[in-house]
């Protein structure tokens, strides 16, 4: 998959001899029409905020300017919306299945509860902690590939830990049959047809993380680089951001070209299973897109970029040098800004652009 969407020939909006689709009416039209089932993102930021700020471990995340970056990518402001201490849990995930949870304990649903999924890192972190503060059991499946550090935390907020399959689609699958036979409560951060209502309440707790960067930026930025793996976490920003600032900001979404999930969707104008090669961006390395996701990212993104495993390493290595230590997938990002300097011309970009990124998790 990745080799036949890397080299475009100038078509249907891709631009020859690079990894970025821009985005067009034409395009937009056909994967809105695709979807028309499907709903859009939440921009309900307000709903989440009142909920979570309830919780003990609340707060608001920094932005911080990082002028090394800025040097090191050639452009003339790089913000960072820093996630990695989110609600102690170290990512943005934090404010999704949790407050699906809290949700949940509102209306009287979560005690006693079982709430199973599949996570290839934070979002199960943040299940387990959810159902821990309100009573209810997590069971979370783990592809092969997750290591047991990771199992071994989620143990710690008191998760039972399932294995089950090479790649995270197919814990999905097994944490879908365990729901279906056990009446337990599915959690996913994804959403497929007939699936939407937890993810899209998932989703709208993720807006919390832009509505304060709206609130903290000194200014309007030029360009967004958001990474995405199912792109639960890149639709609700850009959502929010188009809210807030209008087509001001130049939305862009950054992929491992191991997993071009959202950018082959968007290409063939359906949802795509792609296929390729495990990605050290584990966290993005999501081979299906959610439908909430890829129809609010087909309204609300102008461009879809894939980045290399040595651009990943080399993003996570730069924030780290700039005292920002992150994971590939946390840095990913900053690393499709750097990975676009080869031809700044294509999105925009020029010495006096503003950028905004998210880290969103904590380094390993």
């Amino acid at each position: 998959m990745s080799d036949l969407i890397r080299h475009g020939s100038g078509s249907a909006g891709i631009l020859p001899c690079m990894d970025i689709l821009k985005k067009t009416a034409a395009l937009s039209e056909t994967v809105l029409a695709a979807l028309t089932d499907v709903p859009f993102p939440s921009i309900d930021a307000d709903r989440p905020v009142d909920l979570l700020t309830r919780c003990p471990a609340s707060g608001v995340t920094p932005l911080h300017e990082s002028f090394a970056l800025a040097q090191r990518a050639g452009v003339g402001q790089v913000h960072i919306k820093d996630e990695r201490r989110r609600m102690g849990l170290g990512s943005f995930k934090a404010l999704g299945a949790a407050y699906v949870i809290a949700r949940d304990a509102e209306a009287g649903l979560a005690q006693g509860r079982t709430y199973v999924t599949a996570s290839a890192g934070n979002h199960g972190l943040s299940v387990a902690a959810g159902a821990l503060a309100f009573g209810a059991r997590a069971v979370v499946y783990l592809a092969d590939t997750v290591p047991e550090g990771f199992a071994d935390r989620l143990r710690g907020f008191g998760a039972e830990v399932v294995r089950q399959g090479a790649i995270y689609e197919e814990a999905m699958a097994g944490a879908a049959q365990a729901a279906k036979d056990n009446d337990w409560a599915l959690l996913s951060d994804s959403s497929w047809p007939d699936y939407f209502d937890r993810p899209h309440t998932l989703m709208e707790g993720y807006l919390v993380l832009m509505q304060e960067a709206v609130a903290q930026m000194p200014e309007t930025p030029t360009h967004i680089f958001l990474q995405a793996g199912v792109g639960g976490l890149a639709a609700a920003c850009a959502a929010h951001a188009r809210l807030a600032w209008g087509d001001a900001t130049r939305i862009v979404v950054v992929e491992p070209d191991a997993a071009p999930a959202l950018f082959a969707s968007i290409k063939a104008g359906t949802p795509q299973v792609t296929t390729g090669p495990e990605s050290k961006m584990g966290r993005l390395d999501c081979k299906e897109p959610s439908l909430i996701a890829l129809k609010g990212l087909a309204r609300d993104a102008d461009d879809f970029m894939l980045i290399s495993e040595d651009d990943g390493a080399t993003g996570s290595a730069a924030c780290a040098d700039a005292g920002y230590p992150t994971t590939p997938s946390g840095g990913a990002g900053f690393a499709g800004l750097l990975a676009a300097r080869a031809d700044p011309d294509v999105l925009g970009l020029t010495p006096a652009s503003r950028v905004l990124v998210i880290l969103s998790e904590q380094a390993s």
